[in-house]
């Protein structure tokens, strides 16, 4: 590694490619993509000791991670993450060279025989970020992961209903809940933990839980505090802070019906791979529809100008014939978040909403049903 480091340069470090570009990879996924406030699409670089510390925020979350190198000066300066990103990740050596000088305006990058020179922002106008000197406890993190798995597929992607676009997570001493909506469906999960969890009741945006389960995926804990208004996770050496979301989540234990008419216990499998199969004929708003009969479930869906598909599978059911309709993704979602042999479906008539329910998993998935013609 070339270890000449030059004197006068306001910030300068040498690294390994890999690391740097691994580290690029992970706080990027951070920087913002729209082009309303340039430095937003940027990724701050601070050395910090002998490590130098990466950042980038889009204003709802913010990703944080360090490296270590061989590092001199301590200016801060803010580099077009998307452009560093890729061209890192391009670069001919093994070995990195990060220059900059604050009167020269650019971030030199070498590498063997390539340079480049990338313009940059001012570290005065990247967003000041949440501290992360609060006081953090240690969450399991595979208990933690496999709740947002199951829960947040749920929430909305219509962000002109905020609350919705997050996940409900509460603890409540050794349990840990979490509940999403859409509106039109409605998961809940309940987890034990080993020990008490922190002191938590907020809406969290799914999109950072969504981050955190890829920035947590191989950790065996997962530390989380609370300042303020921003939620602080932490796991691998990387820092993922996010805001919390102002508003009344609605009372998803108001939202479950207390009894239903019909309760099947049927293999998940075996009605997942119909409901994939005949969901792929249910094109363009299409209902898919179920049809409940003496020792039958038949799953079929038609759309117009494509096709249809119909398939039966026996279950044990002797009521009185019904026919009822979901959305095919939907209900794909619920049956995919249950990990159980065998799941529930609860029903009480074709217009009320239905429910996939695990109960060795403690998770509940309602579904709202889509009215069928005739």
């Amino acid at each position: 590694m070339n270890t000449d480091i030059a004197a006068g340069a306001a910030l300068r470090i040498a690294c390994r490619k890999a690391d740097l570009a691994s580290t690029l990879a992970v706080v990027s996924r951070a920087v913002s993509t729209r082009g309303a406030v340039q430095v937003l699409g940027g990724i701050l670089l601070q050395a910090e000791g002998d490590h130098l510390t990466l950042a980038a925020t889009d204003m709802e979350i913010s990703i944080r991670a360090s490296l270590s190198g061989e590092i001199a000066g301590d200016a801060q300066v803010v580099v077009p993450g998307r452009l560093l990103t890729d061209l890192v990740r391009l670069l001919p050596d093994d070995n990195v060279t990060l220059s900059y000088d604050e009167g020269d305006g650019v971030l030199i990058v070498t590498s063997g025989s390539h340079t480049s020179r990338l313009n940059v922002f001012s570290a005065e106008d990247f967003p000041r970020l949440p501290p992360l000197d609060g006081e953090l406890q240690k969450i399991d993190a595979s208990a933690l992961l496999e709740t947002i798995e199951k829960v947040g597929r749920a929430a909305s992607r219509d962000e002109s209903r905020p609350v919705l676009t997050g996940v409900l997570v509460r603890f409540e001493g050794d349990m840990l809940i979490m509940a999403a909506t859409d509106s039109y469906r409605l998961a809940v999960k309940e987890t034990s933990l080993t020990t008490a969890g922190a002191e938590l009741d907020a809406i969290i945006p799914a999109r950072a839980l969504s981050e955190l389960s890829r920035l947590a995926a191989s950790a065996e804990d997962v530390e989380l505090g609370v300042h303020e208004n921003h939620i602080i996770f932490s796991a691998g050496g990387v820092w993922l802070t996010s805001r919390r979301i102002d508003g009344q989540f609605p009372n998803y234990k108001q939202l479950l019906p207390e009894s239903f008419e019909i309760e099947i216990t049927t293999p998940r499998v075996a009605l997942l791979e119909v409901v994939r199969r005949a969901g792929l004929m249910a094109q363009r708003n299409a209902p898919l529809r179920l049809r409940f009969a003496e020792g039958e479930l038949t799953v079929s869906a038609q759309t117009q100008d494509v096709g249809e598909a119909t398939e039966s599978l026996p279950i044990e059911y002797g009521g009185e014939e019904l026919e009822i309709g979901f959305n095919p993704d939907f209900l794909r979602d619920g049956l995919e978040a249950v990990t159980t042999d065998t799941v529930q479906l609860k029903l009480i008539n074709r217009l009320r909403p239905g429910l996939i329910e695990a109960p060795d998993e403690s998770f509940w998935y309602l579904i709202m049903p889509i009215r069928l013609a005739g």
